[in-house]
């Protein structure tokens, strides 16, 4: 465990404390002729041998698997994203890097993995109330108010993100259950002062009561599920 802590240290310095943002402008314009792509590989280089005490004698398969790994799968990336696929592809690049990580210490440290102990009654409830406290509540929550439909401002659906309701709902909902989990109920009322708060100009300006009303009605429904479902994991997780 503390080589592939070690080996993560490396990367996560590598990969976004000591990479600017013209670096990867650079990379994705140039890709393989990109000096910087180099540069990059060359950092992680020093900072995977800073890190390994630069004993490669011991680590030397770890510190080539790492490096050519890494290197390989930047340049993939490079390849293969397109303008409306980074993010997913930035997500399949960080897993993909901490896979090799992971692969490089069970070559040079072999582990077992308990399948069993993962899917525990305990882990299994939890991926349970976290499946239920963001998608469902967010689709049992539509099905309540769909009765109601206060009218639409064209002009503030025009200034508002896509889906930024909806993923506002499953920081709210996450934020709450961990509140209840760890026995922190004053960070629930932090919450909900901040929301009023950050809601209040909006409701104030809009001046409909019914909005207030269903915007009212939805919060007090996302924090009653994500608080039951916060209880029952405290009840039975433990």
């Amino acid at each position: 465990m503390i080589l592939f802590l070690k080996l993560l240290v490396a990367h996560l310095l590598g990969d976004f404390v000591f990479q600017p943002k013209k670096w990867v402008k650079d990379k994705e314009k140039k890709k393989i002729k990109s000096t910087k792509l180099y540069t990059h590989i060359g950092i992680h280089a020093v900072l995977l041998l800073l890190i390994l005490g630069f004993n490669l004698q011991h680590y030397g398969s770890v510190f080539l698997l790492v490096i050519i790994s890494h290197y390989l799968i930047d340049l993939g990336k490079l390849y293969l994203q397109q303008q409306k696929t980074k993010r997913l592809f930035f997500f399949i690049d960080q897993a993909l890097h901490i896979l090799f990580l992971g692969l490089a210490t069970y070559i040079f440290q072999p582990f077992k993995i308990n399948v069993s102990s993962i899917l525990s009654e305990k882990n299994l409830l939890l991926i349970c109330c976290l499946i239920f406290v963001t998608f469902t509540s967010s689709i049992i929550i539509n099905i309540l108010i769909s009765r109601w439909s206060p009218e639409k401002n064209n002009k503030s659906e025009e200034q508002s993100l896509a889906n930024a309701g909806k993923y506002i709902g499953f920081l709210e909902r996450l934020l709450i259950f961990i509140f209840i989990v760890i026995n922190q109920w004053a960070g629930v009322g932090f919450l909900l002062a901040a929301k009023s708060i950050f809601r209040f100009g909006d409701l104030t300006a809009s001046k409909d009561r019914k909005l207030t009303e269903y915007v009212l009605i939805g919060t007090l429904l996302s924090f009653g599920l994500a608080i039951l479902t916060g209880l029952v994991y405290s009840h039975y997780g433990r």
